[in-house]
């Protein structure tokens, strides 16, 4: 069994493509779950006309961000392996096999990004690779001290959440913890499964536009984190 976690809020205008993509690849006793942070456009009622489809479980978000709104979804899941969606996104095809056939491949894996097509609002191609524009590769000190592990490309086993919840205060972002716990057993999928869409109101950059003094105080918000969390103790 599977979970995908989706953390919406005022996402009308690209989110039924995005449900679509995902629930023809879901097997009946999947679970797909929307943690909605009382969207005010036509979000809910969307969300709404797939009440009927019993793999669906629709959350009242906690409208603390994006952040606890994964948060949020994630604790719902009990799935044995948990996937991340954005709402303006499309899954491709072999997102759901491919990512299950990663996992198979070593018992110790405990998360796994896949690539990502960077795509406009009309799903052209902007950057073929993210992997490739980002230079992504793995490694527990390289991603604390400058992330490339993105939400949208990643899953991970339902092990994990102890350790990755509750999403500490301090974290720039929930992608960046989860690669951080899972240290060193990430694996990598080099095809692109995820159509990655940007335009105007997304909730997240590909490259943060931030100051160097903010993304020095997030890389300390997240060591000291780590270290809270005992991490480092393990």
């Amino acid at each position: 069994m599977i979970s995908v976690c989706v953390a919406t809020y005022n996402g009308e205008k690209y989110l039924q493509e995005q449900l679509d993509s995902i629930l023809i690849q879901l097997a009946p006793d999947d679970e797909l779950i929307i943690s909605d942070d009382f969207s005010t456009d036509k979000t809910r009622n969307i969300l709404d006309s797939y009440r009927a489809d019993p793999r669906i479980k629709l959350l009242e978000g906690p409208q603390k961000g994006i952040i606890k709104n994964f948060e949020h979804a994630i604790k719902q899941a009990s799935g044995d392996l948990i996937f991340l969606a954005d709402q303006d996104d499309v899954w491709l095809p072999d997102k759901v096999a491919d990512t299950k056939a990663k996992f198979d491949e070593k018992k110790e894996t405990q998360v796994v990004i896949s690539d990502l097509r960077i795509v406009d609002e009309q799903l052209e191609v902007i950057e073929p690779s993210y992997f490739a524009y980002r230079n992504v590769k793995v490694g527990f000190l390289r991603n604390v001290l400058k992330n490339k592990y993105i939400g949208a490309g990643m899953a991970f086993r339902r092990e994990l959440k102890p350790a990755i919840l509750p999403f500490p205060q301090a974290i720039p972002m929930h992608d960046m913890w989860i690669g951080a716990i899972a240290g060193n057993r990430i694996e990598l999928i080099d095809k692109q499964l995820t159509l990655y869409r940007r335009h105007e109101k997304n909730a997240s950059e590909i490259k943060t536009s931030a100051s160097f003094g903010q993304q020095f105080v997030w890389r300390w918000g997240l060591i000291r984190s780590l270290f809270m969390r005992k991490v480092f103790d393990k």
